[in-house]
């Protein structure tokens, strides 16, 4: 329920009045049976209310502002004073019609007309009893129209469920008057002395806060009865909400005390803090605002911090989300948004780092110059992704470092290896207890710029868990097209890495995504040679032990004769960190007889190496003679470089069975198998006895038992040992081959040829048979270390045999005998 309103029939405001209990007319049974028995005019004035609906019984004061409405209450106010009063549709329709008013109404009496200092006219009238427009007669110069009446069921008076939804309505008005602040106590003496069931219905219809198409729904009602009932609900509706509402307004209030109380005691702590000196959290928020204004912010950025930064200065200090807060800010502060170092374009300055800090990896120099040379001509480029793919110990992760000096670039390095959580490299939502931002921007926030030479080590050794795949993660930072908005968990933002330059590490391409190798710039770094590996350990490594030792050149010199006898007895090796190991041994070794005062060599011997390293250990994969039917020297590619291998066959009389061991993969396994087939087919062509194949088993065996062996460039060794075997015949001496074998006879190329053939190298190797298709790999290596080497290129099988098999007869070689 709400005060009696003066309600306006324009755009004028609502103005509130305070309800007087001596105009509530406390109508008597004898006021309602008189005012029922008035007899309606056949034809009525209509008057249409903007905001209100006028119930029998009820007084009400209306303010008129249209001239039609004006004129119609001076003219009844003249005439008889009877007038019809309906309530619009539409309460901004101007000018109603018949199609924009109510069709039940109520007759009303004008009581009083005012006239207010505004101009404008108030007029008073108390409804009388229900009416239906019939018909509009006319709408000049106000609506007119014949009415009938509206019949009204009425119970009777001893209606026990009637009496009862009085009595509640009551009992609830009275509730409702007690909860509403804004209505005078003084209604609820008005509610008591309303004698007439009826109009008790009436009032409280009229002065509840419900829309006028409520209202109009109540005066529509014809049964009383139904009428209470609905009235009696929409009170129920209205007390809860009364009651709902003083509940939140409590609320509010005991909050708004917890507040205040909260906010004196922090002014108390700020005063505390700043007597012992310390700094309040206000001080702490400017001077985060201070730094911001010196940052290279976007305006996207700037926005979303000041954001931020506005909600951290609403928070209480003492909640667990200010710290998060905090860092977040303070993470956005430490970042170097579009700060970037300036690329040196000096290119010879380059190549003298390069060449200063690696020896050989020609390559990977040579990407970097043209790189440079790009950035120089355009100013402003995506940087490549390259990735640095070979064995250990090559110096791929080290480069970074070169090539950072070399552009003159911040440089960052990160360790992929056995990551699997993607939150490594997305980050954690700031949410999370303890959530960080991901390597990446953590990375960027040490470099200070955002263009450092970034570094991502052992990408291949990635793994995936529940937690999610980091490679797929990877997917958008190695994408030039995508890391120019690179998406952060706990940033919450896009941050550009487009400008960093990532260099990937990796020993084995195989395990890498498919989708993420491809978004690379693959290099190949192959081994060293025992030439290259003799000049880094002179100009690198040894002055390197030697400083990390406490020595210098005075206290230890190694030759060169002496650092070749490390690496061919002491060392197998693509890269060279067992190298450096060994030269640390001897270094230590130094560094004792010293430090003991005992006598030692300065210059080192081949007798000291012994000593200190004991007796060379590598000697195995020197070549071995000829002299044995079924051997023959293979080539073989490993994860740490090229290696020879021995492919040995031997033939026993039996069934024409083959056997092999060795612990040879699948793909090997059958490279013999068509070997075998190959021989059998073609017997007569090689000089072999048919009958000799199907009386002998054959075993062919590949050393170094434990050792897991598989791929298919051994099938032209396996070919040549079986018709070593089967002929009794001697290998070519000094001679290695590698190649891929076929049914038809095809010689097929094969890879890791650089690897091979220094492993050929340094195994004595002086031939070596190669398929055709592989030439172009050779001409790829420099010449220096093809030196000594004689190079056979084939197509067909035939042309390996007669290359490889002599007509010597082998040592012990047995004599075949057909059955």
């Amino acid at each position: 329920m709400s005060n009696q309103k003066i309600l306006t029939l324009d755009n004028l405001s609502l103005h509130e009045i305070d309800t007087d209990a001596e105009l509530i007319p406390l109508m008597t049974p004898e006021d309602e049976e008189e005012m029922n028995n008035e007899v309606l005019p056949d034809d009525l004035a209509i008057l249409p209310l903007r905001n209100t609906v006028l119930f029998p019984g009820v007084v009400i004061p209306i303010t008129a502002g249209r001239d039609k409405s004006i004129k119609l209450i001076n003219d009844a106010n003249a005439a008889g004073k009877i007038i019809g009063v309906v309530a619009q549709k539409d309460e901004n329709v101007e000018e109603p019609t018949a199609a924009d008013i109510n069709t039940i109404g109520t007759v009303a009496r004008i009581l009083r007309v005012l006239k207010m200092p505004d101009g404008n006219t108030t007029v008073i009238l108390q409804g009388k009893k229900r009416f239906e427009i019939d018909e509009i007669t006319t709408e000049e110069p106000y609506l007119k129209a014949t009415v009938k009446e509206v019949p009204e069921k009425r119970p009777s008076d001893k209606d026990k469920e009637f009496n009862a939804i009085i009595d509640s309505i009551k009992e609830l008005a009275i509730q409702i008057i007690k909860e509403s602040p804004n209505i005078p106590t003084e209604a609820t003496f008005a509610i008591k002395n309303i004698e007439s069931k009826s109009f008790l219905i009436n009032f409280v219809s009229s002065n509840m806060n419900l829309m006028v198409h409520e209202k109009q729904g109540l005066l529509a009602i014809n049964d009383l009865t139904d009428r209470a009932l609905e009235t009696l609900r929409y009170m129920n509706l209205e007390l809860q909400k009364l009651e709902l509402k003083n509940d939140i307004q409590s609320k509010v209030r005991f909050d708004l005390d917890q507040q205040q109380r909260e906010y004196f005691l922090q002014q108390q702590m700020k005063t505390i803090q700043e007597e012992l000196g310390g700094v309040s959290y206000e001080e702490e928020i400017e001077e985060m605002r201070q730094k911001a204004k010196t940052k290279k912010w976007d305006d996207k950025v700037k926005a979303h911090f000041e954001k931020e930064l506005a909600k951290m200065q609403r928070m209480n200090p003492q909640v667990a989300e200010f710290s998060i807060q905090r860092n977040y800010l303070e993470l956005f502060l430490e970042l170097p948004w579009n700060n970037f170092s300036k690329d040196k374009f000096d290119l010879k300055h380059a190549e003298k780092v390069l060449d200063r800090d690696h020896f050989g990896l020609e390559d990977v120099k040579k990407r970097i110059i043209e790189h440079l040379a790009v950035l120089k001509l355009r100013n402003d480029m995506k940087s490549p992704i390259l990735c640095l793919y070979g064995p250990p110990g090559v110096g791929k992760t080290s480069i970074g470092k070169s090539v950072a000096e070399a552009l003159g670039r911040e440089y960052v390095r990160i360790s992929l290896g056995g990551l699997r959580d993607e939150a490594e490299i997305r980050g954690h939502r700031k949410t999370y207890i303890g959530a960080m931002p991901g390597r990446i921007i953590q990375s960027l926030k040490k470099a200070g710029t955002s263009n450092p030479v970034f570094v991502l080590d052992e990408i291949d050794k990635l793994s995936s868990s529940h937690n999610g795949d980091p490679s797929s993660a990877l997917l958008e930072v190695l994408d030039p097209e995508q890391n120019s908005d690179f998406y952060d968990n706990f940033l919450e933002m896009g941050y550009d890495l487009s400008k960093v330059m990532f260099i990937a590490t990796s020993n084995n391409m195989s395990t890498i995504q498919p989708a993420l190798r491809d978004r690379m710039e693959v290099i190949n770094m192959t081994g060293y040679t025992i030439e290259e590996k003799i000049e880094i350990a002179k100009q690198h490594l040894v002055p390197k032990q030697l400083k990390e030792h406490g020595l210098t050149t005075k206290d230890l010199s190694i030759g060169k004769k002496q650092i070749e006898k490390i690496v061919v007895g002491y060392t197998r090796e693509s890269g060279v960190r067992g190298l450096e190991k060994q030269i640390a041994a001897m270094v230590r070794n130094a560094a004792k007889s010293i430090a003991m005062e005992e006598e030692y060599n300065v210059k080192v011997t081949d007798e000291d190496i012994i000593k200190v390293l004991g007796a060379p250990k590598m000697e195995r994969d020197k070549y071995e003679n000829n002299e044995t039917a079924g051997v023959v020297t293979g080539l073989a590619w490993t994860s740490v470089g090229g290696d020879i291998l021995f492919i040995e066959s031997i033939i026993s009389k039996g069934k024409g069975n083959m056997t092999m061991t060795g612990n040879l993969g699948t793909v090997m396994k059958e490279s013999a198998t068509i070997a075998l087939e190959y021989i059998k087919s073609n017997a007569e062509q090689l000089g072999i006895n048919p009958e000799v194949i199907a009386n002998y088993n054959v075993h062919i065996h590949v050393p170094e038992g434990a050792t897991p062996k598989d791929g298919p460039s051994a099938g032209v060794a396996m070919l040549t040992s079986l018709v070593s075997s089967f002929t009794q015949r001697r290998v070519k001496k000094s001679l290695a081959m590698t190649g891929e074998i076929t049914l038809r006879g095809k010689v097929l190329p094969v890879g890791g040829i650089k690897e091979k053939i220094l492993a050929a190298k340094r195994a004595n190797i002086k031939e070596i048979i190669l398929c055709y298709e592989n030439k172009r790999d050779i001409d790829e290596i420099k010449p220096e270390y093809l030196d000594g080497l004689t190079f056979h290129y084939v197509k067909e099988m035939s042309e390996v045999l007669e290359i490889a098999i002599t007509d010597q007869k082998a040592k012990h070689a047995k004599k075949l005998i057909a059955e």
